[in-house]
């Protein structure tokens, strides 16, 4: 019997000797709990794919230098072999950079506590890091390729590098590491289908594919330049797309879409869509862009649905049944056999019955550090969340303007516990402010909204960058409280009401935990979380106007809803 093998004959994929056209759907274990990963897997192969692509969120996998996970919603080979117990193969793209919308593309953040950091690139200390997480990572993956009998197909060369950088060496660098540690599976690249994506971002001797959401013919035409044989594939059929806050909400057309899809089929191509099944940024895992042009900072909502073919929640859309439409055009597909739909939380109001004030759960939750200056976060070993700052200064009294260098990148200012403004990063660091008589508490809650996925900024700290002034004078001894919110069980709450930024509790009864939304009318902005599973952030600036709450997240009988509001809104919450 022949070896098992995933190779290219020509100008097709062979798998086992047998030609494979890969029907690829990108589904990402680690934005989809895992008590859900069934469910999407069934709903991926229902819709005519044969394959499940996933990145790798390094960041998630390494949150403390040396300190590894690969347990519960971490578990990337139990998805794996989920995958193959439900007749799915697999590509695995482990970055270590992922783009993906993800908070620092998957970098983890405490890269950048070294002043000197620059990443995707031959920085011996980035190598070094990088080094020792593919060490960790990839010997759980090795026996799990198709070569061992897995159903891992192919694993990806850095990230659409052609994107970002012009370092040759290093993406070779990221090629023979893989193959030094013993991936022995089909290697590639993806890139847009440019000159200078394909020219910066492709190795000779490394398979290429194409990242793009229509005009087939054109964009293969252009990989064919740069590899004139061998399969066409397009790695990321961009079905859909992501979201701004404050931005309108983005949506294709499933006929417009299935007819892109459709050319690329008609070219008798490979595909991977993406996305298949978006999901969730939980937590303080969305990432954020920057405009190419004027450098605004652009954050990403905690949705990730990304218009795909399957919702959010897992819901089949229009797009699932037109794309199957499109794939029972170029392959049999069996008689289409969908999970029964989830069930839905009935509508449940949620009151909030205790508040705590931030200043007085300052104890509880945060070890103050004293500089001379404001420090970034990452210098104080935090990765994500917010941060107080606090320096008490004597100015003479009557109106001033406060100047930040570069708050990264959202900044509440209070004056003697007072909120007095907010300045943001796209703002231009400027608040005036009217300082009463005598000494002055000067505070500054910074949020970090994301760290940038994408292009020339991605190095991106966050907290307070640069001097703090008012008028021409810089202010100096400060004391900061890193406040990660990674835990919350100390928190303590009592009845009355609180002003300004505060912690509000609920508790609620669920007779069977089922999927819903949860929805704040009449508050602001602020961080929410169920039974201590941070679901995300809430903005009335939208577009996002709910967060979803998987049904693993609940218990039947009593749970409990957090929210972490910054300005003072108030009403009752609701499940639906």
């Amino acid at each position: 019997m022949q070896n098992p093998s995933f190779t290219i004959s020509g100008d097709r994929f062979m798998l086992n000797g047998a030609p494979l056209r890969v029907l690829s759907g990108a589904l990402h274990y680690f934005r989809v709990v895992p008590g859900q990963w069934r469910d999407r897997l069934l709903k991926l192969k229902a819709m005519g794919l044969n394959t499940v692509e996933t990145y790798v969120a390094w960041n998630l996998h390494e949150p403390r230098p040396g300190a590894f996970r690969f347990d519960g919603a971490l578990d990337l080979p139990a998805f794996v072999r989920l995958a193959q117990e439900l007749g799915l193969y697999v590509i695995v793209r482990p970055g270590p950079y992922i783009c993906a919308e993800w908070e620092f593309g998957g970098l983890p953040a405490w890269l950048l506590a070294d002043p000197a950091m620059e990443v995707r690139c031959c920085y011996p200390p980035y190598l070094a890091a990088v080094r020792r997480f593919y060490t960790a990572l990839l010997p759980q993956l090795l026996p799990l390729q198709v070569q061992h009998g897995g159903p891992i197909l192919a694993m990806q060369v850095e990230n659409e590098y052609g994107s970002y950088g012009s370092d040759a060496q290093y993406v070779e660098w990221v090629r023979a590491l893989m193959v030094e540690l013993g991936v022995a599976t089909l290697l590639f690249t993806s890139d847009g289908a440019t000159d200078y994506m394909l020219a910066h971002g492709t190795l000779p001797d490394v398979f290429k594919t194409a990242n793009f959401g229509s005009r087939a013919d054109g964009e293969f035409a252009k990989l064919r330049e740069y590899q004139p044989r061998g399969p066409l594939m397009c790695m990321e059929f961009w079905n859909g797309w992501f979201d701004h806050w404050g931005e309108p909400h983005h949506t294709r057309e499933a006929a417009d879409a299935a007819q892109a899809l459709d050319e690329v089929l008609a070219s008798g191509a490979s595909v991977n869509v993406y996305m298949f099944h978006g999901g969730t940024n939980f937590g303080f895992m969305n990432g954020a862009n920057t405009d190419l042009e004027t450098r605004a900072y652009q954050p990403t909502v905690n949705s990730y649905d990304y218009d795909a073919p399957l919702g959010e929640a897992g819901e089949p859309t229009e797009k699932f049944h037109a794309f199957r439409k499109v794939i029972e055009r170029y392959v049999d597909l069996p008689p289409m056999a969908l999970p029964l739909p989830a069930a839905r939380l009935p509508s449940t109001t949620v009151r909030f019955t205790g508040s705590t004030a931030l200043a007085d759960a300052l104890p509880a939750l945060a070890a103050p550090r004293h500089d001379i200056v404001p420090r970034p976060m990452e210098s104080l070993g935090q990765d994500y969340g917010f941060i107080l700052y606090r320096t008490d200064i004597v100015h003479p009294p009557g109106r001033v303007v406060l100047s930040v260098e570069r708050v990264h990148d959202r900044a509440q200012v209070f004056v003697n516990g007072v909120e007095a403004g907010v300045v943001e990063r796209n703002g231009g660091g400027t608040l005036e402010l009217d300082l009463p008589a005598g000494p002055v508490r000067l505070e500054l809650l910074v949020e970090n909204m994301g760290r940038v996925n994408y292009g020339p900024d991605l190095q991106d700290r966050k907290g307070l960058l640069g001097w703090v002034r008012l008028g021409i004078n810089k202010l100096y001894h400060w004391t900061m409280f890193p406040l990660p919110l990674d835990e919350l069980s100390a928190l303590r709450f009592g009845t009355a009401a609180c002003a300004g930024p505060a912690f509000h509790r609920a508790v609620f009864d669920v007779a069977e935990p089922a999927d819903s939304f949860l929805s704040l009318p009449g508050w602001n902005k602020g961080v929410a979380w169920i039974n201590g599973f941070n679901l995300g952030r809430y903005w009335e600036r939208g577009p996002q106007q709910a967060l979803y709450v998987p049904a693993p997240l609940l218990r039947t009988g009593e749970n409990e809803l957090i929210v972490f509001e910054l300005h003072g809104g108030a009403g009752d919450a609701v499940l639906a």
